[in-house]
């Protein structure tokens, strides 16, 4: 077995000529930062975005104002600004401060960083390094189980690449991606006391301090050995693991962002989250014809109790106009026989009476309830079903990550809170565009490395967030076309609400066409106070 190295003597075989001509620490870093460049970004995957937090490490020993010696590692980044690698390629600049120097050259971008280690353990040989004025694209560990025969790559920067391709010293401090090398996981072995993760992935000296990672790019463990290859012995790869990495950064009071949950296709994700999300869809439709239909018989019950009394209410009024009638008809007749007696007077009076009972009564009649009942509008609006529209406000909600249906890499599953008012307006100052029946909203944010789609579905109660991770050259592209979208808060102007959603398409063009995650919540009201 041999220890991945970062030892002096190495070093001058590989740039001791190059690096005496740099003469002294102030004129290497002026050269450094002269020789930085752009470039390409990662490939959007999830090894590529964990690639775009992998840097190398390089430490500059100097003796009376020069360079002796040069050696260089592997690390990443487990905060925007602190770096983990191993103890050995460190250790000295650990041992001699103000002699050894630690440089940080990130994959990508434009600028390197003198760090400063902070925490060393020598038996896990793990490090810490600080990194001041760094906002590098920080990695997850996984926390979970991992398969015998489970799919790894190791990512770093394996000297022997350098040795083949380097042209001169300045190779080793310009911005590259690291190499990949894709094996398997053999299991869990000791070494020193200290528990590692025997694999097949290809690594050599310079590998130091890398990740190996799962298909999502989550670390499981820190590449820090290799086994002697003699007499065609395959060679391994032994890497510091994930207890001994959490139990060093809990040491240190480090925090980190970790990850249980275990990684699955996004094919298969998409395919599972599409026919859940149709399933939702068709309960949706079949709830809203429910309430239609029960809202149908309301209105049909409604309006027949309201025939059935205006058909009551019509025979009362002809009856009464027939007793109006009947009675005129007998005043009437009681007239004549009062004007037979002689009683003119009084059969003027009762022939009076009786003629306007008769009109009475043919007034009541003719002014009978006809034609069709009107609903009073409190029946019309009890029998109406809930709008189940993209525009309905529904209020407060708390909304729980639904497994099965979400791939997660590296984001929080905890609960996401909504106050999901009219229009579109959430939590009273974000604005989304309308998308059909859904609402729509991207962030592109200035401080990461991710772009975020987020979608709210009123008719399933569904919130989804599409994650894509990104290079800093892509970053850039967004942030410019976001700088153009002038609507941040909410608006209640239709035409605002879709110059939005004009606007927001550029972004959504200018994505990849598949996420690095899909976290899907299901959302429901919020009864706390």
């Amino acid at each position: 077995m041999t220890v991945l190295p970062n030892t002096l003597a190495r070093a001058r075989r590989i740039v001791s000529a190059p690096m005496r001509v740099l003469g002294n620490l102030s004129r290497f870093w002026a050269l450094l930062l002269a020789v930085l460049a752009l470039v390409a970004p990662a490939r959007a995957d999830d090894v590529g975005a964990t690639a775009r937090g992998v840097v190398r490490v390089v430490t500059i020993a100097m003796v009376d104002g020069e360079v002796v010696g040069f050696g260089h590692g592997s690390g990443f980044a487990i905060t925007p600004n602190r770096i983990v690698t191993n103890a050995h390629v460190v250790e000295l600049a650990k041992r001699y401060p103000d002699n050894v120097v630690v440089g940080v050259v990130p994959s990508e971008g434009s600028k390197s960083y003198e760090g400063k280690v902070i925490a060393l353990d020598a038996t896990r040989d793990l490090a810490i390094i600080d990194v001041a004025g760094a906002r590098l694209p920080p990695v997850t560990v996984y926390s979970g189980p991992i398969d015998e025969g489970s799919a790894v790559t190791a990512l770093g920067y394996p000297g022997n690449v350098d040795l083949a391709t380097a042209q001169s010293a300045t190779d080793y401090i310009h911005p590259l991606t690291p190499i990949r090398t894709g094996g398997v996981f053999s299991g869990r072995r000791i070494m020193t006391g200290v528990q590692v993760l025997l694999h097949t992935a290809g690594i050599a000296r310079g590998n130091s301090g890398g990740p190996l990672l799962d298909p999502c790019g989550r670390v499981l463990g820190v590449n820090s050995a290799i086994t002697h290859s003699e007499e065609g012995d395959t060679s391994f790869g032994f890497a510091i693991a994930d207890s001994e990495l959490t139990a060093f950064l809990a040491a240190a009071k480090q925090p980190y962002s970790a990850v249980g949950l275990p990684c699955t296709s996004l094919a298969d994700t998409l395919k599972r989250d599409s026919d859940a999300d149709a399933q939702a869809s068709a309960q949706a439709d079949a709830a809203k014809r429910d309430a239609a239909v029960k809202a149908a018989a309301a209105h049909e019950a409604a309006l027949a109790k309201a025939r059935a009394d205006v058909e009551n209410n019509r025979e009362d009024v002809m009856a009464l106009a027939a007793v109006l009638l009947v009675l005129g008809a007998l005043a009437i007749g009681g007239a004549g026989l009062l004007e037979v007696r002689n009683q003119r007077r009084w059969a003027i009076g009762v022939g009076a009476g009786g003629l306007l009972l008769m009109v009475a009564a043919a007034i009541v009649f003719f002014n009978r309830p006809t034609g069709d009942p009107v609903l009073p509008p409190e029946t019309v609006a009890t029998a109406t079903p809930a709008p189940l529209a993209a525009d309905a406000a529904t209020g407060k909600l708390v909304c729980s990550v639904v497994p099965e249906r979400s791939r997660i890499v590296s984001s929080s599953t905890d609960d996401v809170h909504l106050d999901w008012g009219k229009d579109g307006c959430v939590n009273g100052r974000t604005q989304y565009a309308e998308d059909g029946t859904r609402w729509d909203r991207f962030l592109v944010p200035n401080e990461e490395q991710t772009a975020s789609l987020l979608q709210f579905d009123p008719a399933t109660k569904t919130y989804t967030a599409l994650r894509y991770f990104l290079g800093a050259d892509q970053m850039d592209a967004l942030r410019k076309i976001r700088s153009q979208i002038p609507l941040k808060a909410c608006s209640a102007d239709p035409a605002a609400r879709a110059a939005l959603a004009t606007q927001q398409g550029a972004i959504r063009a200018a994505l990849p066409a598949y996420p690095n995650e899909k976290i899907v919540y299901r959302c429901t009201a919020d009864t706390t106070p």
